[in-house]
């Protein structure tokens, strides 16, 4: 899971003064704590790299609130799963050894201005989760 705009907010809160105006020093520093020399920017960090390097400098590790979740159970909540699908919104996943839906990410459009309704998916009522459903189809047929 990738970090969010959350975590990097607080990232930069308890990072050093002089970590926060250079660039190149804070570049170096997430290579250092990732070993990974390929990664540079606080973006390129994981959920759960961003997390610990919050814990390192002194701050609280954040929690994901995933708005995605469904139940499977809810033929509209299958639909919503088809077209996150159909947005081509997928990740791979190692466990399925194939390409998934990418549900963090529909989780964050949830939370954004883009969605017309802002909660949790399986907090929603029907008429809001069929305004998700209409929102994704006009998504889908623009792309």
């Amino acid at each position: 899971m990738k970090v969010t705009k959350q975590q990097i907010k607080v990232i930069f809160a308890v990072l050093p003064a002089a970590y926060r105006s250079d660039k190149e020093l804070c570049a170096d520093l997430i290579q250092q704590f990732t070993k990974d020399w390929d990664k540079t920017s606080t973006t390129d960090l994981s959920f759960k790299q961003a997390n610990e390097l919050i814990e390192r400098f002194g701050g609280k590790a954040q929690t994901y609130d995933h708005w995605g979740k469904f139940d499977f159970k809810q033929t509209s909540h299958r639909l919503v799963l088809s077209l996150v699908n159909q947005m081509q919104w997928q990740t791979y996943s190692q466990k399925y050894r194939g390409m998934i839906a990418d549900m963090q990410r529909f989780s964050e459009w949830l939370k954004s201005d883009k969605s017309p309704v802002k909660k949790p998916l399986q907090k929603m009522n029907s008429k809001e989760v069929s305004k998700i459903i209409v929102a994704l189809e006009n998504m889908v047929a623009s792309k």
